[in-house]
């Protein structure tokens, strides 16, 4: 199956390199960045003034040469730069033929930006290895609050201040409406805080060959999930297309097993079984008469539906009381795939676990809570923390959030998804899609990978009405419509 493939900054660099080493003129590079960088620009018209603002580095080279692309064009250009004008390599290449052509450059200063209606940040490429501090802090400082005024912020290649590997924040970063990146996607603009940096993510290879080097993560799209899904064969039947169990809803949680099983019935589940709490076994049935709905008080009460099943899904309004806890125990002790979310991966975060066949689902907080650390450091290096999850609990670990990360033998990210999933409940659906994908005979790893990716779209699908207000099961008749490709 083919992937769209992310990168990591010394593997562009290398990419760079090699294609420099192999005859290419780094200058012809910096010429082409710049050209796709103003075909970037015209999405949205640029206003009649432009605002370049450049770094002393490459970046700052490829903004002189969209100056004077800008300037050629007829329009009225500012360059200004921070710290020195380059004096070596490429990028005084550059800065040259924009002066030789007449061009201006002046150190920015705090009201440099006034009235501007066009930024390009040219400070920072993928080079920043540190906090921004300084004369770099305050250009920055200077591009955000022009964009608070109106201003239309292109960033190229990354936003400066942001770490393109982990998508973290270096003390600050532009928030740009559009980034045009580079010979390969940098990993750091799709996850974290790089998603609402970036912007719309623009993306020119410059020419070079994309089998050049290593890359980091695959970046999961819709054309992907004709693979995993195929058109079903005329004679299936329910047994074919799997068993989903789905443990939890205590008291007063009921509502979160009940949308974890519709989402596996319409993300293709041939059967759903829920393990409930007596209280409510009735109602669910109720609400949901495709599900068969069991109250169940024991680890006995579960054991001859754990038998049954090709799938378990543990988690959903599970709760951490007394109801909840043996009923745990006896799911760990169960042969088959998991897929372990909210409480479950609570309580595992207790009495830590390591298995291979199953599928743990953490948010930023739960993340924080197995790995023992803080959910800032949770996000400030998503992919190291996906990782260490999947090093100490084994299987396939789903780190969710903006630019959700799947950890399995490779690291795959889902670009696809929307704030307006930001609400309680949205979890329980992606564990009962998750859990479907893997009845319907998905290894952990493409199933992780297929239900990210279909909740996801789902989720923007159901958005278009617009993201507040948003509830989990808009997603429902969205997700039987993406789930057959």
């Amino acid at each position: 199956m083919e992937f769209r493939k992310l990168y990591s900054a010394a593997q562009v660099r290398e990419m760079d390199r090699l294609a420099i080493a192999g005859g290419l003129a780094g200058y012809v590079l910096m010429q082409r960045a710049a050209q796709a960088s103003w075909q970037a620009l015209q999405q949205r018209p640029p206003s009649r003034r432009i605002d370049v603002v450049c770094g002393e580095g490459n970046n700052g080279g490829d903004g002189y040469e969209i100056a004077r692309i800008a300037r050629r064009a007829g329009h009225e250009v500012r360059v200004w730069h921070v710290g020195a004008t380059p004096v070596r390599g490429d990028a005084h290449t550059a800065w040259r033929a924009w002066r030789d052509d007449g061009g201006i450059t002046a150190a920015l200063r705090a009201d440099s930006l006034e009235g501007a209606k066009t930024v390009v940040d040219a400070l920072f490429g993928i080079g920043l290895a540190r906090d921004l501090s300084g004369a770099a802090l305050e250009a920055v400082n200077s591009i955000n609050a022009a964009r608070r005024r109106g201003a239309w912020v292109l960033a190229v290649d990354v936003p400066s201040g942001l770490d393109s590997d982990t998508g973290r924040i270096r003390g600050e970063a532009v928030q740009a409406e559009v980034t045009v990146t580079f010979i390969g996607r940098k990993l750091g603009l799709y996850t974290g805080a790089g998603v609402d940096c970036a912007g719309q993510v623009v993306f020119d290879d410059l020419g070079l060959p994309q089998h050049v080097g290593e890359d980091r993560a695959d970046l999961l799209s819709r054309e992907n999930l004709a693979a995993w899904l195929p058109p079903r064969a005329r004679d299936t039947h329910k047994g074919r297309n799997g068993h989903v169990l789905i443990l939890g809803g205590d008291v007063g949680m009921a509502g979160a097993a009940l949308l974890a099983g519709r989402a596996a019935l319409r993300a293709g589940a041939g059967l759903v079984s829920l393990a409930t709490h007596p209280a409510h076994a009735a109602t669910l049935t109720a609400a949901q008469p495709e599900l068969m709905c069991h109250g169940v008080s024991s680890p006995r009460d579960l054991a001859p539906l754990l038998e049954r099943a090709t799938v378990i899904a543990a988690g959903p309004g599970l709760g951490q009381g007394p109801w909840a806890r043996p009923l745990l125990s006896g799911i760990w002790e169960s042969r088959g795939p998991l897929v372990v979310d909210a409480d479950a991966l609570n309580l595992l975060a207790e009495e830590p676990l390591r298995r291979d066949d199953w599928v743990l689902t953490p948010h930023p907080g739960e993340a924080a809570r197995l790995l023992h650390v803080s959910t800032r450091a949770i996000q400030d290096d998503r992919p190291a923390a996906v990782a260490r999850l999947r090093e100490r609990y084994g299987g396939v670990v789903v780190l969710k959030g903006a630019g959700t990360l799947v950890q399995g033998e490779r690291l795959a990210l889902c670009s696809a998804g929307n704030p307006g999933m930001a609400v309680g409940g949205m979890g329980d659906v992606l564990t009962g899609v998750i859990a479907a994908m893997a009845a319907q005979g998905l290894p952990c790893e493409a199933a992780a990978r297929a239900g990210v990716l279909a909740h996801a779209l789902a989720g923007d699908a159901a958005a278009v009405a617009g993201q507040r207000g948003l509830l989990p099961s808009d997603l429902l008749a969205s997700l039987r419509e993406i789930v057959n490709p």
